[in-house]
């Protein structure tokens, strides 16, 4: 099994992680990784994450623990309060194992995670979003290497099959442990699992998901790469907000402008996913009778010839201390705050957004900007006093600029 030691494109690797629930996939890539460690010499760390959310939760992060004692690889388990989640439970663990996950491979200095996907999981979850009538992105193959909270992840198996592994598993008398919930018909993807059963006998199995959901995985690439270029032909920014021209031209393709719009919430929001389709339909509809829409965190407001994506200040980042001042200072997820050295300021300030402190500053309107644009941008208080709005004039030996990098969000994050 090569891909064990292609995950990665690193020149040199001086440790890989492996997230391992004790189930039989990622208990295959904790052995297979194993054995890759004891023929390189390159270290491998494990973790298991405890969310809770199951009694035998507990009992699988020891039984991971175990064998990892045995084989000598260092192990922690990484304790999550799942009961505690609102909402969407299962895409809280998800995101909060995700976290975990990077923030403890970050502080034991691995090059990068190792999940164990497999081509089962890829064949379900297509099944599952064409249920949710999903497009060519939903259907489209989870990456096999993407990186998320600072470091990459890799899925080296995510074109062997569940069975494929488990009779590895067998053959090298390494025992794994049945997640219950895997028959629990009750949650979705157990009934994919029975379903993909089913559709057997009409020749879809597994490996035809797979390679179909891997072939629309091309096809999102293409499209994503053809709304990069076109961004940079139409696309304006001004003081962290997104315009987007209505008609360009040449003309913008519909699917194309979509996933501009698309994009364009997630740049200013910041978010990991962008909203639902149907949010967006909303938000079509909303601007054929008004000039403004709040979308996911975004104001949307007509201009003369198109769209501008601005921030909403009622969904901004609260007040931030920034009492040591040597270091700039991200805010809202996307604005660097950054102190100049010509700066007279002391004690501990505060950044958070404009808002109706905008009125201090006598010459905005001379900046040229959108009102609601500059109340929603980073500015600078001593306690309740605003010291700085850099982007409405007040500098005052502050400084604030955009990180984030709107063609990223053209792309899977």
């Amino acid at each position: 099994m090569h891909f064990v030691d292609t995950a990665f494109s690193f020149t040199s690797t001086d440790k890989i992680a492996v997230a391992v629930s004790g189930g039989g996939d990622s208990m295959a890539l904790l052995h297979l990784y194993t054995r890759w460690s004891a023929q390189t010499g390159v270290p491998v760390i494990a973790a298991t994450v405890n969310h809770g959310l199951r009694p035998e939760a507990a009992d699988e992060s020891a039984f991971v623990a175990a064998f990892c004692a045995r084989h000598d690889i260092e192990h922690s388990i990484l304790d999550w309060d799942g009961t505690q989640a609102a909402g969407n439970v299962q895409a809280a663990a998800r995101n909060a194992r995700y976290d975990l996950i990077a923030q403890w491979a970050l502080l034991n200095g691995a090059d990068g995670v190792v999940l164990g996907h497999t081509a089962d999981d890829i064949a379900e979850t297509f099944l599952m979003r064409l249920a949710r009538k999903s497009g060519v992105d939903g259907l489209a193959a989870m990456p096999a290497y993407f990186k998320r909270n600072g470091i990459a992840f890799a899925r080296p198996l995510w074109q062997q099959t569940r069975a494929e592994l488990r009779e590895y598993l067998r053959r090298h008398d390494v025992a794994w442990i049945e997640d219950p919930s895997n028959e629990d018909l009750s949650q979705t993807r157990p009934k994919a699992r029975q379903i993909l059963e089913a559709l057997g006998p009409l020749g879809i199995d597994a490996d035809g998901l797979k390679t179909t959901a891997a072939a629309l995985s091309q096809a999102k690439g293409a499209l994503q790469s053809h709304a990069a270029q076109e961004a940079r032909r139409v696309v304006t920014f001004e003081a962290g907000d997104v315009i987007i021209p209505k008609r360009p031209r040449p003309p913008i393709h519909p699917e194309t402008e979509r996933r501009l719009h698309l994009a364009a919430v997630q740049y200013v929001n910041g978010a990991d996913y962008p909203p639902r389709e149907m949010a967006m339909i909303h938000l079509d509809v909303a601007l054929i009778k008004q000039d403004h829409h709040t979308v996911a965190g975004c104001l949307i407001s007509k201009t003369a010839d198109g769209l501008r994506f601005a921030r909403e200040l009622n969904a901004c980042e609260g007040a931030i201390d920034w009492g040591d001042r040597t270091d700039s200072v991200i805010w809202d997820g996307r604005w660097e705050v950054g102190q100049l050295p010509d700066c007279q300021a002391v004690g501990n300030l505060r950044v958070a957004a404009l808002g109706d402190d905008l009125s201090q500053v006598p010459d905005w309107r001379d900046i040229g900007l959108p009102r609601s644009s500059l109340m929603a941008s980073p500015a600078v208080f001593d306690g309740d006093t605003l010291i700085s709005a850099p982007l409405a004039g007040l500098q005052n030996g502050f400084s604030a600029r955009i990180v984030a990098d709107f063609t990223s969000f053209l792309v899977s994050r």
